[in-house]
């Protein structure tokens, strides 16, 4: 068993159920997300991009631009939610939906960076 790529891989499945944790819940809802989540999520997602950039193949690069998506949408979140709580006086239900939505689109990021792990795992077995 290669010690580096289970890492990888766990760290990927992480990015994916942290984001997923963040994202259940009624969208305009403030108390069903978590902020401590939604920074596990970014930093979680942005060790999987400095995994990430060793690879030099054609799949590798894909689930690095996956994972650069991720991470974006997750910084403007986190910084929505910072304006949010500490430049317009407090989270509004339309705020929270913008920042749960841009968590989404992560969400959706990381379930095709998992995807293409396995697609990965997938081809190296042939």
């Amino acid at each position: 068993m290669n010690r580096e790529k289970v890492i990888f891989a766990f760290f990927i499945v992480l990015a994916l159920t942290l984001n997923f944790g963040f994202f259940l819940g009624d969208i305009d809802k403030v108390i069903h997300h978590n902020e401590f989540e939604l920074f596990a999520a970014l930093s979680v997602s942005m060790i999987c991009t400095v995994l990430k950039f060793g690879d030099r193949t054609h799949l590798g690069a894909l689930m690095l631009a996956t994972s650069l998506v991720a991470d974006l949408q997750l910084v403007i979140a986190a910084t929505l939610w910072g304006f949010a709580e500490q430049i317009s006086g407090g989270m509004t239900a339309s705020m929270m939906s913008s920042i749960v939505s841009l968590s989404g689109g992560a969400l959706l990021a990381n379930i095709i960076s998992v995807i293409l792990l396995v697609v990965e795992t997938i081809v190296v077995r042939r």
